[in-house]
């Protein structure tokens, strides 16, 4: 299996700046999409941000130009670098990646593993 752990999570005023991180574990064979989601209660889970093998990265319109996504494939770690936070940004965040394990890979499944979520808070 594979495990996320996340670190970074707090409460930041409005406009300032929160860095998170992931990192994955476990038997991992290989990984190839990390990213993060995050979820406010009573709403579904939404992307916020992802990056490929190949760097390709994908950003929810609420937050472009104000997050970036970055990953270190030697340390399977992802990292979110958010600025100019928004009281809309309060959420709880998850990191999600998508892969093998190499149990999964045996049996041909690729699978989605998520971290067990870290709040962000923004202060208005």
């Amino acid at each position: 299996q594979v495990q996320l752990v996340e670190s970074g999570g707090g409460l930041v005023q409005t406009g300032g700046s929160l860095g998170l991180s992931c990192a994955a574990s476990g038997s991992i064979f290989s990984i190839d999409v990390m990213g993060w989601h995050r979820q406010v209660p009573g709403k579904p889970r939404e992307l916020v941000a992802s990056i490929t093998t190949g760097d390709t990265t994908d950003y929810a319109d609420s937050v472009k130009g104000r997050f970036t996504i970055s990953r270190d494939d030697a340390k399977n770690t992802v990292y979110l670098q958010m600025s100019s936070l928004k009281p809309e940004d309060t959420a709880v965040y998850y990191c999600h990646a998508k892969g093998f394990s190499y149990t999964d890979y045996v049996e041909g499944y690729e699978k989605d593993y998520w971290g067990q979520g870290t709040q962000v808070t923004v202060s208005s």
